[in-house]
């Protein structure tokens, strides 16, 4: 689940209207926070965003992917890719990324 510092700062400037964003270090990936909640992981310079039943079929709708940290395993995690056009517009992104915030929020 490498990622390049590069891509990272990008994420982080996309974000960075909204507020400030924390990246935190994991299995060769990061997660992204905002208030000690995590909304996203970012593996292999790909950006997911957390997804349920209340913002799933958007992503779907997008041709997104669902995150699959071990190709050969069935295991997929609630988390989708964001759409390039949707990570490539600030305003977009910050909007999917609140709906996840919210996600992940609800289930503490």
């Amino acid at each position: 689940m490498a990622v390049s510092n590069d891509f990272i700062e990008y994420i982080l400037d996309q974000l960075s209207p909204w507020g400030e964003v924390i990246v935190r270090k994991m299995f060769g990936g990061a997660g992204l926070y905002l208030d000690d909640d995590i909304f996203g992981i970012v593996s292999k310079d790909i950006a997911y965003l957390k997804v349920d039943e209340t913002n799933r079929d958007k992503f779907l709708l997008a041709g997104s992917a669902p995150l699959k940290p071990f190709p050969n395993r069935p295991t997929v995690l609630s988390y989708f890719e964001i759409p390039p056009e949707i990570l490539e517009n600030p305003d977009e992104l910050i909007e999917w990324a609140e709906e996840s915030l919210f996600i992940q929020k609800k289930k503490k």
